[in-house]
Order: structure tokens, then C-alpha cells, then sequence
């Protein structure tokens, strides 16, 4: 008689229908499953602490990273207008001292609401700027003390050449000028001159607040254009125009920079060429920062436009060295030197920036974007 096997138990039914369900899921719809499945915590979270640590404090919500950055914005407004009404009341800040002040307060407004990473960095590059000024200025002091003789001629004989045998200075000054009356491009080029008191400077204060990456390229260019023209001040101290015509080196020059302030009512304005003249170094006229400072200034706000409109930005620099030309502060030589120097400082900034793979600013003879980094496009 054959015996019966007996019937399987519940638990082994379980388990074998257990197992054919889960082999009937196939690779790509457990892929599919997890896919679709919500993701983990640390991983959902993991992109949004990333943001918050270069922005906002940590544990911050997006909205709460929103009204950081609308603070941050609108003190940076009431920043800058009440830096205006400081000018108009009390003149541009030419002490080093208050002008490291100021920037000092436009980096302290736009590290509010960032993280300590961040505001300690920020730190660190106000501390990086401030060692910028302090070795230029010292050096510049240090310029004229050193006994080298002064150049009276050099610089305007090579003028001559360039203008066929005519002193631009005095062809000007007997075309344009009226000791008796003040005319519109008076008040046109202070206000041009005056100028490189501001816009150098803007970038240096806030540009790190929105961009650290183009505030770095803009610092190395702009620190380089300082410290090769000291150079240039401490080996070859030369007169301007104006020093050369009181010492009877050349035809007389009138030095007539502050009258257009005078003339519209912004005396002071003017008392801060005063205050200027007072600590600068009279023979550090070759090359010429202003000139230098306005070409890099154009460059560097138009670096990431089209060819025309950076050949139109020209016209800055340019209308730079007539202003300084006619006012008596520089030779025309002493404008392409200090364009020169910016151009060499920017190739030299870019060099260092590729070999050790830094994001690079577009260079001078280029269309600007081509070559630029997302990084660094904010200006």
C-alpha cells in the first residue's frame, strides 16, 4: 500500500511563496522602485546644506537665505548712498586710514546672515586688501626719499616727438583755457579727474559682497598696477608738467584741476585735491595711476562684452589723458606708461591664474565671454 507524503506545512508555504514573489520582480523594476522612491533624509538634505554654507547661517531655510540676501542688499544701498552724501558734504575720503574704513564697513554689511566659514574669509580678504595698501603706500612714500635726481625734461621731450615738435600741455592750455572763466569742460574734466578716487575703488568694497571669484582677478590686476608703477616712481622719478613750468624747465603750465568743482558749488570737492596734494608724492608722475586706473577700470567692466563695445569704453581712458594733459598733472607720455602697466598687469594676472588653474578673466584682445567662467561673470 503506498503511503502518502505529507502535506507541506504553512510555514514552508510561506516561505515558497514568499519566494516566488520576490523573484518574480524583475531587475529593472526593483531598479524603477527605487528610483521613484523618496529619497533619505541625508540625501534630500544634503544639497541644501551645501547652499547654506556658503550663504546663510547653518539650519537656515531657503526664505530665511531670501530675506538675508534682501538685507543684505538694502544696507548695501543705504551704504552707498550715505557714502555719497558724505562726499558731497565733506569731500571724497582721501585719508588711507577712512578709506580702508569704509571698505571695512561694506564687507562687515555683506557678511550679515552668512555663515562663519564665510564671514571668516571675508575676514581674511578685507585683512589681504588692507596689506595691499599699506606695502603701497609705504613704498610710495619711500619713492622720493632715496636720493635719485628727479627728471625735468625727459618726459616732455618725448612729447615733443610724439606731437611733432609742440608741448601738448601749452597747445592746449592756450586753446581751452580762460583764467577768467570757468567753461563747461572745466567742470566736465574734474569730474573726470575725480573720478579715480571712486571707481578703482568700487570693485575692491563691493564686488567681494556678490562675486569672490571675479573680486580675486580684479584684485590681482589692480595690486600688480600698483606695485609696477612704485617700481617705476622709485627708479625714474620724474616732474609733472605743472612742477617742470614753475621750475623754468619748460613753457609755463597753469595747474588748473580743482576749479570746475568751484565753479558748480562743490568746494569740497575741490579742498580734497588739497588734502591730496598734501601727502602724495609730487614726482611720481611717470606713469600716470589716473590713466592706468581708468583703462582698467574700462576693461574690466566691459570684459565680458562684444568687441565694440569695449573699443567704445576706450573712450574713458582716453578722454582720462586729455583731462590730465590740459589740467597740467601729467605728460601724454606718462598716460600710455600707465597704460602699458595695466596691460602688462593683466597678462601677467592671467599667466599666474592658468598655471595654477584659477578661474581666468578674458584677456585684454578677446571677446570677453568666450573664455570667462561662470564663476566670475558677476561684476
Amino acid at each position: 500500500m503506498r503511503r502518502r507524503s505529507p502535506p507541506p506545512s504553512r510555514h514552508r508555504r510561506r516561505t515558497s511563496t514568499r519566494a516566488r514573489s520576490t523573484a518574480s520582480i524583475s531587475p529593472r523594476s526593483s531598479c524603477a522602485a527605487r528610483s521613484s522612491s523618496p529619497p533619505t533624509d541625508a540625501t534630500h538634505h544634503v544639497p541644501s546644506r551645501r547652499i547654506a554654507s556658503s550663504t546663510v547661517p547653518d539650519n537656515a531655510s531657503p526664505d530665511a537665505e531670501d530675506r538675508w540676501r534682501d538685507l543684505r542688499r538694502f544696507l548695501l544701498f543705504a551704504y552707498s548712498a550715505v557714502l555719497l552724501w558724505s562726499i558731497f558734504v565733506w569731500g571724497l575720503p582721501i585719508d588711507r586710514l577712512l578709506v580702508l574704513t569704509w571698505m571695512g564697513v561694506a564687507f562687515g554689511l555683506g557678511a550679515i546672515g552668512r555663515s562663519r566659514a564665510d564671514v571668516k574669509q571675508m575676514a581674511k580678504d578685507w585683512v589681504a586688501l588692507v596689506a595691499v595698501y599699506i606695502v603701497y603706500d609705504y613704498s610710495r612714500g619711500t619713492a622720493d626719499q632715496l636720493g635719485i635726481p628727479v627728471n625735468y625734461t625727459l618726459p616732455g621731450q618725448l612729447d615733443r616727438v610724439l606731437f611733432l615738435g609742440r608741448n601738448p600741455n601749452v597747445a592746449l592750455q592756450w586753446r581751452l583755457y580762460d583764467p577768467g572763466d570757468v567753461k563747461w569742460y572745466d567742470v566736465l574734466g574734474s569730474i573726470i579727474y575725480m573720478t579715480h578716487f571712486v571707481l578703482p575703488v568700487v570693485p575692491l568694497a563691493l564686488l567681494r559682497v556678490r562675486n569672490r571669484t571675479a573680486w580675486l582677478q580684479y584684485l590681482r590686476r589692480f595690486a600688480l598696477t600698483l606695485y609696477i608703477s612704485v617700481a617705476c616712481f622709485i627708479v625714474f622719478p620724474a616732474a609733472p608738467p605743472w612742477m617742470s613750468a614753475r621750475d623754468g624747465y619748460t613753457d609755463p603750465v597753469a595747474r588748473i584741476t580743482g576749479r570746475g568743482w568751484w565753479e558748480i558749488g562743490l568746494k569740497t570737492i575741490s579742498k580734497t585735491l588739497d588734502r591730496g596734494a598734501a601727502v602724495m608724492n609730487p614726482v611720481a608722475a611717470m606713469p600716470s595711476l589716473h590713466s592706468g586706473c581708468a583703462l582698467l577700470v574700462a576693461l574690466w567692466f566691459t570684459r565680458n562684452m562684444g568687441t565694440k563695445v569695449r573699443v567704445a569704453a576706450m573712450a574713458f581712458p582716453l578722454s582720462m589723458a586729455v583731462t590730465l594733459v590740459y589740467f597740467g598733472e601729467h605728460w601724454f607720455v606718462d598716460a600710455l606708461a600707465g597704460w602699458g602697466v595695466v596691460l602688462l598687469a593683466w597678462n601677467l594676472a592671467g599667466r599666474w591664474e592658468r598655471r595654477n588653474g584659477q578661474p581666468e578673466a578674458p584677456p585684454v584682445f578677446s571677446r570677453g565671454s568666450a573664455r570667462q567662467s561662470a564663476a566670475s561673470r558677476t561684476a
